[in-house]
This record gives structure tokens, C-alpha cells and sequence, in this order.
């Protein structure tokens, strides 16, 4: 019988112990590694990855041609391995542990919020955005979501006040005690002014970036959370979310971003932003 005759019958053996707890078996361990892929995918991650494969091999050789010593070194390194990947892969794992914590809140995005009021501050912001846009003055504004900004609300000044384009231009206003910082939005109030956000690690962003977008940027990686940047030196408004960047938007562009994200008062699809100029 030829090769192919004999990788046909072993096919047909293994098909016929194949049940419906292998195959959702197979489904969930493709689903973990894809999710893994993906939060390694342009991360450092995945240069470390590579040479953890790298001494896996390097292991199974010293194995399988009975190296004595080289076997000892990676059986008594075994732990100290599993401790560095744990530290080396410290923002990854937390990564997958928030978007775990985030399963059981999936359609329900801000549901601790009435959505009248939110679109309402997010109007607001947009209506600032414009005209901070206009004078190149640089603003920075966090919408919090499901993950609480609690933390880095603490990092800044308290404002506890409702969300008005008027109140946040003299936030930003050049030379104000707080326009460096970031203002983080909860619900239809602005929590803190003059925040300061999370950096992404050195060598994740590969463009060149202001501080701004990087914190704007570092913060979406480490949440969920909707952040607006008004760039100082062009004028230009951004969305980041998720570590995803768009550009170069206008009023209108922008309103239809950010109602994307927003959920209608009545839940039955997106609002309709009403800003005044």
C-alpha cells in the first residue's frame, strides 16, 4: 500500500474518534492562541516569544541526544523561566485578564450612565475639540467606559463638575495650571483635570509620536476607555481607542466616530448629536 494509502486509513482512524467534546475541545484551545497572537501582535512580545520557542528546541535536542548537562541547566530552570515570562509578559497578562473582565459587560457599554447625558458631554467635548482646534491649542480628554480611570483620576486636580465646552477650553487654555495634563470624563461630569496617563512601553509604537498621542495612546492599551487628542502643534483632532488611531478628523467625521461608540437613549441603535456652535 503507497504512502498516501496509508495517511488516508491513519485520517479515517483518527476521524472516527473524533466526538463533539474533541472538536469544542480544538475550537477553545485555536480561540486562547489566536487571542494570544493578537495581544502579542505588535508588541515585544513577540520577539520574546520567538526565543522562547528558539529554547524549547533547544531543549527537546539536548533531550533526545541524552546532553546530560544541558538537560540538568533546563530542568533546574524551569521555574525561574515560568517567573520571567510572568514578569516579562506582565502587560500582556493584564491585558487578557481586563478583556476577560470585560466578557460579562459585552453590549452593555456605559450601562451605569444615562446615554442622553453622555451624548450630551460627548457633544460638548466635540464642540471644545473645534474650537481648540482652530487655535491650536493642544487638549487631551478621556471618556471613561467600562474600566474605571480611578487611578489616574488620582494623579490630578479634582473637578467633580459637569462637562461644558466652555469649561473645558479654560482647562486647556495655554499657560492654565492644568492644560498639560489630561481631563478624564465620567458619565456627563469631568472627574480631574491636569491628569497624568500611562506612556506605552519603549519600542511599541513604532511612529513618531507627541506626548499626547502617547499617553492618549498608552491609556487605550491599558483600557477601554475613548480618548480625544487635539494636536498643538497642527491643530489636528484624533480618536484613539484600543491602540488604534484615527486622524485628521472634522466636526462632522468626528461626530459620526465617536456616535459609533455611544449607545441611543432608548438602546435601539446610535444617537443623533445635536452641538451647538
Amino acid at each position: 500500500m503507497t504512502t498516501i494509502g496509508n495517511l488516508y486509513l491513519q485520517l479515517l482512524e483518527v476521524a472516527r474518534h473524533i466526538g463533539p467534546i474533541e472538536i469544542v475541545d480544538v475550537a477553545v484551545v485555536a480561540f486562547v492562541l489566536y487571542q494570544l497572537l493578537r495581544l502579542l501582535r505588535g508588541t515585544q512580545g513577540t520577539q520574546i516569544v520567538v526565543g522562547l520557542i528558539l529554547l524549547a528546541v533547544l531543549g527537546v535536542i539536548s533531550t533526545s541526544l541524552n546532553l546530560v548537562l544541558l538537560s540538568w541547566l533546563f530542568r533546574n530552570a524551569t521555574l525561574y523561566i515560568v517567573i520571567a515570562i510572568l514578569l516579562i509578559f506582565q502587560p500582556e497578562l493584564r491585558r487578557a485578564m481586563d478583556q476577560l473582565g470585560r466578557i460579562g459587560s459585552l453590549g452593555r457599554p456605559l450601562s451605569r450612565f444615562n446615554p442622553r447625558q453622555y451624548n450630551q458631554a460627548i457633544s460638548e467635548a466635540i464642540r471644545a475639540a473645534e474650537r481648540l482646534s482652530i487655535k491650536r491649542t493642544g487638549a487631551l480628554i478621556a471618556f471613561e467606559r467600562e474600566v474605571g480611570l480611578e487611578d489616574y483620576a488620582a494623579t490630578g486636580v479634582r473637578i467633580n463638575g459637569e462637562v461644558s465646552a466652555e469649561m473645558l477650553q479654560s482647562i486647556f487654555y495655554p499657560n492654565s495650571p492644568l492644560h498639560d495634563g489630561a481631563v478624564i470624563v465620567r458619565g456627563d461630569r469631568i472627574v480631574a483635570a491636569g491628569c497624568l496617563l500611562p506612556l506605552p512601553e519603549e519600542g511599541s509604537v513604532r511612529e513618531r509620536l507627541g506626548t499626547r498621542h502617547r499617553a492618549a495612546l498608552g491609556l487605550s492599551l491599558a483600557s477601554d476607555a475613548l480618548v480625544l487628542v487635539v494636536s498643538e502643534e497642527t491643530g489636528n483632532i484624533s480618536v484613539i481607542e484600543e491602540g488604534n488611531i484615527s486622524r485628521n478628523l472634522d466636526a462632522d467625521s468626528l461626530r459620526r466616530r465617536i456616535a459609533l461608540k455611544v449607545p441611543s437613549p432608548n438602546g435601539n441603535g446610535l444617537s443623533r448629536f445635536r452641538i451647538r456652535r
